[in-house]
């Protein structure tokens, strides 16, 4: 089970996020810590961290003027293989660097790393590679938002399956066959959590340690899997606490010889995995929630109504943001705790939008069509955006969804995109989405969902070999 020692020489409070503000004071602490390089790293189009390490002088530059950073990170996929179909960059601009500028806002410790003394900081594109840079687009929402008197806060909650695997173990087995750390359906598993409870209490350490904080975990229904939800916060930084925590439990995980999943659905057998989302908002102007308003239907006020209406109406032409691998849409289907059409309810967990009641403070909508294999910025950049985009057109709402959505007669306008494809070519379609991301973006995101669906086309799967190698 546990074979890994993990534990930090440092015994310290954790480095909380935002707790430096300015280059000099990263600076002074990584002086005071006695390091000799740090860890930085910007989240590329698939929401994978790409970093190096680096030397004292150079981190000292690069915390003043920003680093060279290869551009390359927006013009590959998943797999290193180099996009054939985009303008951004490619063989035709030479893949020259790209400028990325540290954020003193994001340091955090690194407790595997340098004695537990390690720091990581991220970064974001400037000049030209601003448009296409996910953590970026994200924040331009959230600057529509600020112009528009609001200050979103979100929270992301994760399913993941972990399996008593390694990255050797799985390729040996061609993916097959892979040995869960936990048999059987047992969700909420009291049993499961304190066999396993050595690699709970080491990844509920690993969040607070890295200030990732995690309000809730429990097993999910389905051998070896996990739930959890972390804290609500302001919008970027829930999804830099999102993204980092997708990366930290693969590497938790491997260090313990386990293997951690974010696919959307990695069998057949049994329910997706979802990343859903909850968004609330409240007025700049005092404080007070701009979505709760206990005299009118569901508590809903008129701008949640609007900004829920928008999510509903602008989820299929948004959805490759939220969906953004082939494997995505394996999760959409009938019956399986996943949505097929844009439909929304209250406290209602068959459909796509899910309206929560409760206090000023706890009022928020669920933004259930997510699933774990998403890039966090991109899928906040895509909830949150659609949600403006109804309060600035005034939607006209839909009444809510009563019932299962499943078992329902759902206008055809409503239905989600069945393929990565589809996705894509609503996206690119989309004047609301160049309106709320930019051209350059929705060009260039649209065409690297076209090339992993035309990536996908190419393999031959096992379902075909069995189906028409002895019959047809």
């Amino acid at each position: 089970m546990i074979n890994r020692d993990n534990s930090s020489t440092t015994v310290r409070e954790p480095l909380k996020a935002g707790q430096l503000q300015a280059s000099e004071d990263v600076l002074k602490t990584f002086d005071e810590r006695g390091l000799k390089h740090a860890k930085v790293g910007v989240f590329d189009i698939d929401g994978v961290l790409r970093g190096k390490l680096i030397n004292r002088d150079k981190f000292a530059s690069a915390l003043d003027k920003g680093f060279g950073f290869c551009d390359v990170i927006f013009g590959w996929d998943s797999n290193d293989q180099l996009y054939d179909n985009v303008k951004f960059t490619g063989w035709h601009t030479g893949y020259p660097d790209a400028t990325a500028r540290l954020l003193p806002e994001t340091t955090r410790d690194l407790p595997f790393e340098f004695g537990g003394d390690g720091m990581l900081v991220l970064g974001e594109m400037s000049g030209s590679a601003e448009a296409v840079c996910p953590r970026a687009c994200l924040r331009r929402v959230l600057d529509r938002a600020k112009a528009m008197g609001y200050e979103v806060s979100a929270s992301l909650e994760y399913e993941f399956f972990v399996f008593q695997e390694t990255p050797e173990s799985v390729r040996a087995k061609n993916y097959q066959n892979l040995d869960p750390i936990t048999p059987g359906n047992f969700g909420y598993s009291v049993l499961r959590n304190s066999v396993w409870s050595e690699f709970y209490e080491a990844l509920l350490e690993l969040s607070s340690q890295m200030d990732l904080p995690i309000e809730g975990i429990h097993t999910e229904t389905g051998p070896g899997v996990i739930e959890a939800a972390l804290r609500y916060g302001d919008a970027l930084q829930a999804a830099d606490r999102a993204a980092l925590f997708k990366t930290f439990v693969k590497i938790l995980a491997q260090r313990h010889d386990l293997m951690a999943t974010f696919m959307a659905k990695w069998s057949n057998q049994y329910p997706g995995q979802s990343g859903h989302i909850h968004i609330s908002m409240t007025k700049t102007s005092d404080g007070s929630s701009a979505f709760y308003e206990p005299s009118r239907p569901h508590q809903m006020s008129e701008a949640m109504t609007q900004f829920v209406s928008g999510q509903q109406m602008l989820m299929p032409q948004l959805l490759a943001m939220v969906s953004p691998t082939v494997n995505s849409y394996s999760r959409l289907i009938p019956g399986f705790w996943a949505p097929t059409h844009s439909a929304w309810g209250v406290e209602n967990r068959t459909t796509a939008l899910r309206v929560i009641p409760g206090s000023a403070s706890a009022q928020r909508v669920e933004y259930r069509v997510a699933a774990a294999d998403g890039n966090p910025y991109l899928a906040l950049a895509a909830a949150i955006g659609s949600g403006l985009w109804g309060i600035e057109n005034q939607v006209t709402p839909v009444e809510p969804l009563m019932g299962n959505a499943y078992e329902q007669t759902l206008p055809d306008s409503d239905r989600l995109p069945a393929t990565l494809w589809e996705a894509a070519q609503n996206l690119k379609n989309s004047t609301a989405a160049r309106q709320l991301f930019g051209d350059d973006f929705v060009e260039h995101f649209a065409a690297t969902r076209e090339w992993e669906e035309r990536e996908f086309r190419k393999a031959i799967t096992d379902w075909e070999l069995k189906r028409y190698f002895e019959i047809i």
